[in-house]
């Protein structure tokens, strides 16, 4: 999958934007690694109640350029995209990518997109 100025997950119907400003040292200071590659990767556990057990993750990746960005949830082993959105199961898990999204949102990386 290439990276693109705008994304968003399996199930929610808002679109991200990566903000043209994003700087290196924000992506670290949230999480962020960067690969031998240069591309910048985040992994996050949905599980509101501890973060090693991750019946879902939160994954983004922005390209070296800082220019592109890609993003999903999966599974807990991270081999399947799914949508947390449809099921009243994973309310938790839902509130949980909303507080990692808006963390995302304050610090300047993405925006909603209008």
């Amino acid at each position: 999958m290439a990276f693109s100025k705008t994304g968003k997950v399996n199930g929610d119907n808002t679109v991200y934007e990566l903000k043209d400003n994003v700087k290196r040292f924000t992506l670290r200071d949230l999480g962020f690694i960067e690969g031998k590659t240069g591309v910048f990767s985040l992994e996050k556990s949905l599980d509101p109640t501890s973060p090693y057990n991750a019946n879902y993750k939160f994954k983004m990746k922005v390209d070296k350029e800082l220019t592109g960005f890609r993003m999903a949830i999966t599974t807990g082993n991270g081999l399947e995209k799914v949508n947390i959105f449809n099921n009243p199961d994973t309310e938790q898990s839902v509130e949980q990518y909303q507080f990692i999204i808006n963390d995302l949102i304050d610090r300047d990386v993405i925006k909603r997109q209008v």
